[in-house]
């Protein structure tokens, strides 16, 4: 307990300054139905907007009823609309002064907002109780195994050095010819991180389902918490990644939510062990 109460204040002094952390939220971690999850996907698109509107404004906006308006609110650990709209004036005061600059690029400004909301609702959606909950299974773990693949190796990478600089033991393996039969010969003692953005590579989806075979605990980092990945997982930390790309053409989508992720959980874990 007293180890537990150690790392919520590490996470509340290192986050509080920057989001309103949504406790009820983690504690309910309720899933949204089809037509809850547009209206999150709606209503959290435009905060200046949603601001100017009343509840029955946005349930015309959105065709859904008031009601599924307060169930999805509630089922992200707001109290109703109210108290999601006092949270949206709170985070105008947070606001980027770089915006006001008139000299600022169109193209560039979208890129620096880009960016801004990738961090901010990455820690304002961060689910503590799962970060809490990993630790638990860090500090368990024999053996710490990282899958991934991609632009997605590079934070595996630093993942890796860290463990291995807290003396925790740790392996990081990025081709699917070795990830499949490693996956196989895992056991209980052992521990294994996804790092996967949209959750759907095909050989980390194969590790998974041996981990479950042998019932190995896994922990996946990523960036949509309905893939194929989050349902063979045993626990997800989700980031939040905007749909703009620069280089469309190609995988190479941001890994910032991956990298506040992995960040915000090996300094936890660093911090437990002080």
């Amino acid at each position: 307990m007293i180890a537990l109460s150690f790392r919520m204040k590490f996470l509340n002094k290192s986050l509080k300054r920057k989001i309103f952390l949504r406790r009820d939220c983690m504690k309910n971690n309720k899933k949204l139905t089809e037509t809850e999850e547009y209206t999150w996907q709606y209503i959290t698109r435009d905060f200046n907007e949603i601001g100017k509107l009343n509840i029955s404004e946005l349930s015309q906006a959105i065709n859904v009823s008031n009601a599924t308006i307060i169930r999805t609110l509630k089922k992200k650990g707001y109290g109703g609309f109210s108290e999601f709209k006092h949270e949206i004036e709170q985070k105008k005061n947070n606001s980027l002064h770089v915006l006001t600059n008139k000299s600022l690029k169109k193209d560039t400004r979208r890129s620096i907002i880009k960016n801004y909301q990738e961090v901010m609702r990455t820690l304002n959606t961060l689910d503590v109780t799962a970060i809490e909950e990993s630790i638990l299974m860090i500090e368990k773990a024999q053996r710490i195994i990282i899958f991934a693949r991609g632009f997605s190796e590079l934070i595996a990478s630093e993942m890796l050095v860290k463990f291995q600089l807290l003396n925790k033991y740790c392996e990081l393996h990025t081709d699917p010819n070795i990830i499949r039969p490693v996956s196989a010969r895992l056991t209980s003692k052992d521990l294994v991180l996804f790092i996967s953005l949209n959750g759907e590579t095909v050989a980390l989806v194969d590790a998974a389902r041996n981990c479950i075979k042998n019932r190995v605990k896994t922990i996946l980092l990523s960036a949509s918490e309905s893939s194929s990945l989050a349902h063979l997982t045993s626990l997800q930390l989700i980031g939040f990644k905007t749909e703009l790309s620069y280089f469309p053409d190609y995988e190479v989508h941001s890994r910032l939510p991956l990298s506040i992720l992995s960040r915000i959980l090996l300094d936890a874990y660093a911090a437990s062990l002080n």
